[in-house]
């Protein structure tokens, strides 16, 4: 504040006054910017609204995720989507997955519209430093990659699923590197190291986590713990009957392994002093990837009954929101991003209406005239809605879910006008949005690559066709290889949109016998070709098997080596991107993983 050394630097008194209001706004202003709050998002995968002991599951502990609602609020009737993607299109956009060309879970259907607003470009624009680590599942070439959608630094993997949780392949800023222990692990070390590199300006960092998504791997000190656990089962779901206790198991210590992350994350918002002006989120994608424990709820992944929908939903904010606050009204994903720029004093400047609002003033304890409202959701071919009270399917299924919490009793007789309000609702909106089934509908649009902000451009196997006796890993694409290349007219294709024109450095990542060594390979993309040789055999066996807990449905994965290709010149344009073998010495050519693309 003021100081008398200003006389020792022969400044006159008018000027003294000057320097004095000069200091106070300085500081007034420093002090607002120092105080707009941080951001922690957790967002974990397949973890359903009963996988938390705040819930009353007896067969878990989770105290440091329960803590949230403790010391902040609970949101209680909170709505996510059936599935992976369209709740992270969602949360992201403040607008429903249906209006941005989402479909699918995989090869570009997880894609929402590079034109979108997300809740980075809201937060950076915002004065915020940004960053995102864990299962992105939004698209991975740009303009779709999360450094693409206000994300300054970027961590994780991009696809559906991984097919394995230790030391894996990743990305940081689209480069592949590998990483460090167990994936949830990793990802919140890196979180912390974030957090601690920002402190001294305001930060926004989004955690999506990728369990309890199989593959079903956990540390030993988890799994010790459940593997031989009696499970007390939902005594008055359906669920019950058909779980499977050692996927129920692996589950619930994935389950417990998220909560000792999250108790870390909270422990070093203490320990840096940063807890009273930090907001922290937590909530899930879907219903559980199983049939276990969730309240009594019906359905789970995939449905769009409660079961598949009801999300936790957690907020703690110690400078704004009163511990043990409970919001009782209806809220989803989309109103996260309002919600939060209203806490960080952002205006919004969307450039599309938003589906969301802003529940800020529930979330203050505000006494507010809160209207009436509707949330919709669609996944394959089933839509619904849910109003205050009731939710209707669009099969026509009319429950009273406020009362019957289960959907048990169906209660169209008895409330017929309110089912043809509801059905007017649901029908307007399908007819606004059109929702599009994940198999064979959604318009297919091609793979961006060579943006002309990107460094790498990623071309996985998820995003290609195989041709002739070339077959993918598996059925479930996104973490998948292709295989089984056993001949010369054979070959993998992607169809692709070139974004600007440049040479760039093409890298394989493979594996192969080494009577493969000598194949002779040949990429192509108009009339541009390079052919080179196989030179290094790299026979890895099949990862993931032995840290399984259950048996997965998904694919495995191997250590896969990079090979240089070449270099390749692109022009813009949409065109067909296809590998083949010239020659094949040994039976097959190469399994292959993916190609990277560097702008030279």
């Amino acid at each position: 504040m003021f100081s008398t050394s200003y006389l020792h630097r022969g400044l006159r008194p008018c000027m003294l006054v000057a320097c004095f209001v000069f200091q106070i706004l300085l500081s007034v202003v420093g002090y607002a910017a120092n105080e707009r709050p941080n951001v922690l998002v957790i967002l974990t995968d397949d973890q359903g609204w009963g996988d938390l002991s705040l819930h009353g599951n007896p067969n878990l502990s989770t105290p440091n995720i329960d803590s949230l609602a403790r010391d902040g609020a609970e949101v209680d009737n909170f709505y996510v989507c059936a599935v992976c993607s369209p709740t992270r299109a969602e949360f992201l956009t403040g607008r429903y997955h249906t209006r941005m060309g989402v479909y699918s879970t995989s090869t570009g259907g997880e894609r929402f519209n590079a034109d979108e607003q997300t809740i980075g470009d809201v937060f950076r624009g915002g004065g915020y430093a940004t960053a995102a680590y864990g299962k992105w599942h939004s698209g991975m070439q740009y303009p779709y990659h999360p450094n693409a959608r206000g994300f300054d630094d970027y961590y994780g993997f991009c696809s559906g699923h991984w097919g394995h949780y230790y030391d894996p392949m990743l990305e940081h800023n689209g480069k592949i590197v590998k990483g460090r222990g167990f994936l949830v692990d990793d990802l919140t070390d890196h979180v912390i190291e974030f957090m601690s590199a920002k402190r001294d300006k305001p930060f926004f960092v989004y955690l999506p986590l990728n369990t309890p998504h199989s593959p079903m791997q956990v540390p030993d000190r988890y799994w010790d713990k459940f593997k031989d656990k009696e499970i007390v089962p939902d005594p008055v779901a359906a669920n019950a009957k058909k779980q499977n206790l050692i996927h129920t198991r692996a589950a619930l210590a994935m389950c417990e392994n998220i909560d000792d992350n999250v108790g870390r994350l909270l422990k070093h918002l203490d320990d840096a002093e940063l807890a009273d002006n930090t907001i922290v989120v937590y909530f899930c994608d879907n219903g559980p990837n199983g049939s276990r424990f969730n309240g009594g709820l019906r359905g789970r992944k995939g449905s769009t009954h409660e079961g598949g929908l009801r999300s936790p939903c957690l907020i703690r904010y110690p400078a704004a929101i009163k511990p043990g606050t409970r919001v009782t009204r209806i809220a989803g994903a989309v109103d996260l991003l309002p919600t939060l720029a209203e806490f960080a004093g952002i205006t919004l400047k969307s450039p599309k209406p938003l589906d969301g609002i802003s529940i800020a003033p529930l979330l203050r304890g505000a006494k507010v005239q809160w209207p009436d409202r509707y949330l919709f959701s669609a996944w394959n071919g089933k839509t619904t809605v849910r109003s205050g009270r009731f939710r209707l399917q669009g099969t026509g299924e009319f429950y009273d879910v406020q009362n019957d919490p289960r959907e048990q009793i169906d209660v169209a007789r008895k409330y017929p006008d309110e089912l043809v309000a509801l059905k007017q609702k649901l029908d307007a909106w399908v007819a606004e949005t059109k929702p599009a089934k994940s198999r064979g509908s959604g318009t297919k649009r091609p793979i961006t690559m060579a943006h002309p902000n990107a460094i790498w451009t990623q071309l996985p196997a998820r995003d290609a066709n195989p041709h002739g006796s070339i077959v993918r890993s598996n059925r479930f694409p996104n973490c998948t290889f292709m295989t089984e290349w056993k001949d010369t007219d054979s070959e993998i294709t992607w169809d692709v949109e070139v974004l600007s024109a440049g040479e760039y450095e093409v890298e394989m990542y493979y594996a192969c016998p080494k009577s493969s060594v000598g194949t002779k390979l040949q990429l192509s993309i108009g009339e541009e070709k390079l052919i080179t040789t196989v030179t290094e055999a790299n026979d890895s066996e099949l990862i993931g098997m032995k840290e399984d807990r259950f048996e997965r449905a998904e694919g495995y994965v191997r250590d896969w080596w990079p090979m240089k290709l070449g270099t390749l010149r692109l022009e813009p344009g949409r065109a067909t991107l296809t590998l083949k073998a010239l020659e094949i010495p040994g039976e097959i050519a190469v399994d292959m993983r993916l190609l990277m693309f560097r702008r030279r």
